[in-house]
């Protein structure tokens, strides 16, 4: 038996592989599955005649060939648009030879159960560095036994570091090796939502369904936990499925912008249970991680990314992955438009002039300079002598660190700016503030504090 939706979610994970990434996401990614029509025929519908004409031109024999690789039977596709769906819906037939039955029904007795992660983040498309090891180790034990080491499982990190793609990976390594498990994904906002609909249900039933579907299932993940903060209801309730979870060997995972002692304004005895299990945290990226990162996006999208280019944006961008795909996304989209191959760093920047800019506009050397002198309360001037006192050295190679990881500023010109030094002295102290950051908790809080009064001012 297959599902429509998910019969059309396989075809699409094929042709993400084969389109680049941007038209894609354009073009692809936007169509969604209507029906089956004479039991051969795959409509899918487009969101404009606009899109319509551009599928039907680019790309509809690709999703055919796609879509016939998948199962023999469907040997047409038809693209249609939103004021003749409903004639397709009228001359449907589902019914598939040789290959089942194919239906939009959402009866779990009769259909097999739908992958609800992103198939796109698995363990093997999770670019592995020193600043995530120990959270993907920790991933991975979990998925091959839940509920048997490491319950809870609390991952922190900044906004865009991959705590959401290590999530689907766990559910996408169930889903393949453990399909019996029942694995529940929720954002807290969702689980906020839904624990509502509990306190104020529609009926009795209502809330009873809701609740099963929570103490019911064998591994529980909930995104941004932070968002339960001064939500007294949602916590107390929360805090009665967590113990049932708990106490029946359930897997638990949570992830949440800080750690579990800084989520101060929660309840103390929930901060205490996310304490229970283990706590990782993901740091922000080395240099060579995120080059690594680009690299393997680029080669998803098929795209030929030179490593002078991969360098230029992995500066660009040093806190956020997202923004870092981005910016890849639009050199891609760059090349792709003015059909010119980019190569080089003058060419990048060229594509990224917009953003660059409005960073240049947002923090620049001197600010970061001065942040680190006020946090350490030295001067100016003594950051930038050629003092060699541990209480001057420390912060200077402190400030040419996070110089480095914020702007993309030539290593030449660092040196510049701090008293002509050459560019292997810049990248020792930017490699030896960066294995500090690791070993050293006072060197990670400082940088980590100086990060936040840069990036949020």
């Amino acid at each position: 038996m297959l599902d429509l939706n998910e019969f059309w979610a396989d075809a699409k994970s094929k042709l993400s592989i084969s389109i680049q990434a941007i038209s894609y996401e354009v073009w692809i990614d936007k169509l969604e599955p209507v029906c089956i029509v004479g039991g051969t025929t795959l409509v899918l519908l487009a969101i404009s005649e606009t899109s319509k004409r551009t599928v039907d031109m680019r790309y509809l024999d690709r999703i055919r060939d796609v879509v016939l690789s998948i199962n023999s039977s469907i040997t047409d596709v038809v693209i249609t648009t939103p004021d003749k769906k409903e004639e397709y819906l009228k001359n449907q037939n589902v019914f598939v030879e040789n290959e089942g039955f194919v239906t939009t029904s959402q009866d779990a007795s009769k259909q097999k159960k739908s992958n609800p992660f992103l198939q796109k983040f698995t363990f093997d498309t999770f670019v592995e560095g020193k600043s995530n090891s120990y959270a993907l180790a920790a991933c991975k034990t979990v998925a091959e036994n839940p509920g048997k080491q490491f319950n809870p499982l609390f991952i922190y990190s900044g906004v865009g570091l991959g705590k959401t793609h290590l999530l689907h990976a766990i559910g996408n390594y169930l889903y393949k090796n453990n399909p019996e498990k029942t694995v529940l994904y929720v954002s807290a906002d969702k689980l906020i939502t839904e624990f509502l609909a509990i306190m104020h249900p529609k009926s009795r039933e209502e809330a009873i369904k809701i609740r099963e579907t929570y103490v019911n299932c064998d591994v529980l993940m909930v995104d941004d936990i932070q968002s339960l903060i001064n939500k007294e209801a949602t916590q107390e309730l929360f805090f009665n499925v967590f113990n049932d979870l708990y106490h029946r060997d359930k897997q638990i995972i949570l992830t949440s912008d800080r750690s579990p002692k800084n989520l101060t304004t929660l309840e103390d005895r929930l901060r205490t249970r996310f304490s229970w299990g283990l706590t990782v945290d993901i740091q922000i990226p080395d240099m060579e991680t995120r080059v690594a990162i680009l690299k393997n996006k680029a080669m998803q999208a098929k795209f030929a990314l030179s490593d002078e280019v991969a360098e230029f944006i992995a500066e660009s961008s040093t806190t956020n992955i997202r923004e870092m795909e981005g910016l890849l996304n639009k050199i891609i989209f760059f090349s792709s438009l003015a059909n010119r191959v980019i190569d080089t760093k003058e060419l990048a920047y060229e594509a990224l002039s917009d953003f660059i800019e409005d960073k240049k506009e947002t923090i620049d050397a001197s600010d970061i300079v001065n942040a680190v002198c006020k946090y350490f309360n030295i001067s100016s001037a003594e950051i930038m002598s050629a003092k060699r006192t541990k209480n001057i050295v420390e912060p200077r190679m402190i400030a040419i660190y996070l110089i480095t990881e914020l702007l993309p500023m030539p290593l030449a010109q660092i040196g510049e700016m701090f008293g002509g030094k050459d560019h292997t002295t810049i990248i020792h102290a930017r490699d030896k503030i960066s294995e500090e950051i690791r070993t050293n908790p006072r060197i990670k809080i400082a940088v980590a504090d100086l990060k936040n009064m840069l990036l949020n001012r």
